[in-house]
């Protein structure tokens, strides 16, 4: 008899869902590996398990593949063990079979029995695993006739092990059938059994910084603020801790109330009272508390206190520190204490603490009322960890404790600082409303203002960040110098910012104010140093450096000149020591100058100090002043591997802070790189809920990155109308920059796409504003531009003359992607004027810089160029010199034709030392050891 497979639309009935669960956030390689298996993609195995710790996502994968699964008309079984289930043997495999009931009846009779028993919870089911095992794969086999089988199992180490053991059967039996198993299991309880060979794992991680914020976005009454950022680091990265942390009530500090799901109930309840009360206090005191001020907290030197919670998977105790596994362990342990309880803990173990700052917090969680003593402890201690965040939260507490209005001011001030300085504008948002409500003093007033204003330019809105400041600026007599100086200094990072006119003329106005201020105010206890809070002393190397950055902003074209007045040339010496915060202002100051003077090297030296610093504290508020200027400088320098993995961290940091204007500044670096190095992605390049938050009118300086990145884009596309429309755009109809620094910096760019699109008489009266607006003395960088620009569009009379002044200049090697495209353009026109031995040299440079740089395009056209000069391919290359580069090739045969390393670097547009460094490790690769080698070498040859 021929037994007929299941009506279709009874399958698909079974396995029929409304829809497609939401994609799960930040599991898009996961997602990818399941589908593979799922479709039995070639190469992908027939059986997966998913593994991970409590909470992390992998039910919420299972039931996503699930749903996509039975979208594609695939049936659908699924099961789920479950510790305490007492059903009897076979609990799994009824959930597994129950909706392909239907279909027993069509087996031969033995299965059909043997099922028939398995499927009735009343019966006591067959003894013989071998006929279970028979009947299942003979029903699995008839079902896969009709439609592809996936078989889920969530929480698999739960499962009994006959039930595994059938799976594993199935993998094994019916690896040519339309039958796949998914299964989850906790990371930390192994299957029972053994498993099968072909069984493939997946281990699911923590979410990473952004997915981790975007889920907790979703929430419903998504949390804000300092409370966003404490739930996204209790977390840990762990959704389901995201989701329950969330669920709390807004205002109350971590831990304080039960999850809805306890995952944690047996566990502790299991534990012996004295590890009860030992988890209570490193829930207390937070993951990672030394264990020795625990065990002096606890009053005992008995380690093996521990051992239950390690044994139950709770705890690790490890390098002298007690580690909690979970992130929602703690929000389990403190409910099942009174308060009283918690009290004394916090007591303890703030008496046995070693640093002053978990001192002040624990003395603090255990004031039952405020208190100025207790406030004073934690302001003092606030910075004694040298972090933002530690610092920011100390300070709100030591204001909420503080009972007098004044130093519950001064304490507000400090927070707001320090939550300026985490970057976060809900925070700081939030303290500047306590803080407003408060009569403070005219400097702590001053520093509010810069602290909002930052995060508000952060945020886009640069005409109210100004505005606030202007405002500011009524109070810089009483307010004290320094303040007020901080404060034209951050007026003037916005006027860079808007690029607007009326900002970088008012800035005179406001550094003549802050000039007349009177004596400085006291230092508010606590404060950091940021771009909000610039100036902290009354040293006058800070103010003279202040100055000198608020003046180059209003004219950039004086840089180089107040560089030089203020000693900061490569070889200038810090006038204060490396690791104050006055030390960071005077770099951040500094750098500042020499960005707009570009004088690259000595803008990254202070620069990458002053990353470096900023990071060490977590203080991404003012690192978001800095990050463009030092991504601007090595993106402009070829350091495009360093700058790409800056704009990846950076990118993180900004998604979570929720800083719209920084991420769209980033999502340009992203493109221009994209571009230089020919990998431009397909349109759209950019985020489109970033941009709608920008408003580009007021944000010219992002305008401008943004111009520049989408005119790259479509040059390194061979679109050249586009690439003149938007690099066009940097500029006004009257010829006025868009921005007064970025924009004429892209004029060479925009020169190319004048020619290529046959805009030259366009162009030239550009050319010439732009020239005029650098003055006499522009700088080494502008001068290479401005001829390179000039030889592509001015008299063909004159254009090998700019040509060469271009690429004259040796210092000019600062800027090698600058250089290297004047060369190409210079050896394009030197094979179009059949020079072609010169043309060679010239883009044979402009390629080994190229390839040095990683920059594809400009490789690719030098390469196109050569070929068309009829040069050899560089696979060409043959005899000792073979594993040379073009360029070293050519340095070695000029040297062994006798030629100095000076007339050497003449004719290949090179520094002398360039050319010695060249030669000095090209001799290793030759073996030999001096000059007059190298003839004998290439006649040997």
């Amino acid at each position: 008899m021929t037994v007929q497979p299941p009506e279709p639309a009874a399958a698909a009935a079974a396995v029929h869902r409304p829809a497609v669960t939401p994609r799960p956030v930040g599991r898009d390689a996961e997602i990818e590996r399941i589908g593979q298996c799922v479709t039995r993609a070639p190469g992908s195995p027939q059986a997966l398990l998913l593994l991970g710790e409590e909470g992390i996502g992998r039910t919420t994968l299972l039931r996503h593949a699930q749903d996509v699964a039975a979208a594609r008309g695939m049936l659908v079984l699924s099961a789920q063990g479950w510790a305490a289930d007492r059903s009897g043997a076979h609990a799994c495999l009824r959930q597994l079979l129950a909706p392909v009931q239907d279909g027993v009846a069509a087996l031969h009779a033995p299965h059909r029995r043997t099922l028939d028993a398995v499927l009735d919870p009343a019966a006591h089911g067959p003894d013989d695993a071998a006929d279970v095992r028979s009947a299942v794969l003979a029903l699995l086999a008839r079902l896969a006739v009709s439609h592809p089988v996936l078989i889920c199992v969530d929480d698999a180490e739960s499962c009994d092990r006959a039930f595994l053991d059938l799976l594993w059967a199935a993998v094994r039996l019916l690896g040519g059938r339309a039958v796949t198993v998914l299964l989850t299991a906790r990371a930390d309880a192994p299957l029972p059994g053994p498993q099968p060979p072909g069984l493939a794992h997946v281990s699911l991680g923590p979410l990473s910084a952004v997915p981790a914020a975007a889920l907790l976005d979703r929430q419903p009454s998504a949390p804000t603020g300092r409370r966003r950022l404490e739930i996204l680091a209790a977390a840990e990265g762990n959704p389901l801790a995201l989701v329950e942390l969330a669920r709390r009530a807004p205002a109350g500090p971590p831990g304080r109330s039960l999850p809805a799901h306890d995952v944690f109930g047996e566990r502790l309840a299991a534990l012996p009272d004295a590890t009860g009360r030992a988890l209570l206090y490193a829930a207390v005191a937070g993951t990672g508390e030394p264990v020795a001020a625990l065990m002096a907290a606890l009053g005992t030197d008995d380690l093996s206190v521990w051992a239950p919670a390690e044994a139950a998977g709770l705890v690790t105790i490890a390098e002298d520190r007690c580690v909690l596994r979970h992130p929602l362990l703690r929000s389990a342990v403190l409910p099942r204490h009174p308060a009283s309880e918690r009290q004394r803990a916090h007591r303890d173990l703030a008496e046995a603490a070693a640093h002053p700052e978990a001192r002040a917090r624990h003395l603090a969680a255990a004031a039952v009322r405020p208190g100025e003593s207790v406030a004073a402890a934690l302001a003092d201690a606030a910075w004694s960890r040298g972090d933002a965040m530690v610092a920011a939260r100390a300070l709100e507490r030591a204001a909420r404790l503080s009972p007098r209005r004044p130093q519950r001011a001064r304490h507000l001030a400090a927070a707001l600082l320090a939550a300026h300085e985490v970057g976060d504008p809900g925070w700081v948002r939030a303290l500047y409303g306590r803080f407003a409500r408060y009569a403070a003093d005219q400097a702590l007033t001053c520093r509010a203002a810069g602290a909002l204003a930052s995060v508000r330019s952060q945020e886009a809105a640069q005409r109210e960040a100004f505005d606030l400041l202007t405002q500011a600026s009524e109070h810089f007599p009483s307010a004290g110098r320094s303040v007020a100086l901080a404060s034209v200094g951050l007026a003037a990072l916005i006027a860079d910012r808007s690029g607007l006119p009326e900002h970088r003329t008012a800035l005179a106005v406001l550094l003549d104010r802050a000039r007349s201020g009177g004596p400085d105010a006291g230092a508010v206890r606590g404060a950091g140093s940021g771009a909000g809070d610039l100036v902290r002393g009354d040293a006058p190397f800070l103010h003279e450096a202040l100055e000198a950055h608020v003046a180059v902003v209003s004219r950039p074209q004086d840089a180089g000149r107040l560089l030089h007045a203020l000693g900061g040339g490569p070889a200038g010496v810090l006038p204060c020591a490396p690791d104050t915060p006055d030390a960071v202002a005077y770099r951040m100051a500094l750098a500042s100058v020499a960005y707009h003077a570009d004088e690259a090297e000595v803008c990254l030296r202070h620069l990458h100090a002053v990353d470096a610093a900023l990071r060490d504290r977590r203080a991404f508020g003012p690192r978001g002043w800095s990050v463009l200027a030092l991504l601007d400088t090595l993106v402009n320098t070829g350091r495009f591997t360093e700058a790409e993995t800056l704009v990846r961290e950076a990118g993180e940091q900004a998604a979570v802070l929720r800083l719209p204007r920084l991420q769209a500044d980033l999502e340009t670096h992203a493109l221009t790189l994209r571009a230089l190095r020919g990998a431009v992605p397909a349109e759209p390049w950019f985020t489109p809920s970033v941009w709608h938050e920008v408003a580009l009118e007021e944000n010219r300086a992002t305008y401008a990155r943004l111009l520049r990145a989408r005119g790259l884009a479509c040059l390194a596309r061979g679109d050249h109308d586009g690439g003149w429309r938007n690099l066009r755009e940097l500029f006004t109809a009257d010829g006025a920059p868009l921005h007064p620094f970025l924009s004429p910096r892209s004029v060479a760019e925009l020169a190319v796409a004048a020619q290529r699109t046959g805009r030259t008489d366009d162009f030239v009266p550009l050319l010439e504003r732009i020239r005029a607006e650098q003055g006499d003395r522009p700088s080494v960088r502008m001068t290479l531009l401005l001829h390179h620009a000039t030889a592509l569009t001015g008299p063909a009379t004159r254009t090998e003359d700019h040509f060469r002044l271009a690429l004259v200049n040796l210092e000019a090697e600062r800027w090698p992607w600058e250089r290297a495209h004047a060369r190409l353009n210079y050896g394009v026109w030197l094979r179009r004027a059949r020079r072609t031995l010169e043309a060679r040299q010239q883009l044979t440079a402009a390629r080994e810089a190229a390839e040095r740089l990683g920059a594809g395009v400009l490789e690719a056209a030098a390469a196109r160029e050569l070929r068309a000069s009829g040069a050899a391919p560089l696979t060409d290359a043959t005899g000792p010199l073979e594993q040379l580069t073009a360029q070293q090739r050519q340095i070695v045969r000029m040297a062994a034709g006798g030629l100095s390393n000076r007339e050497i670097g003449e004719r290949l547009y090179l520094s002398p030392r360039t050319v010695s460094s060249h030669l000095y490790n090209v001799y290793p690769k030759l073996g030999v050891s001096r000059r007059q080698q190298l003839r004998d070498l290439l006649e040997d040859a």
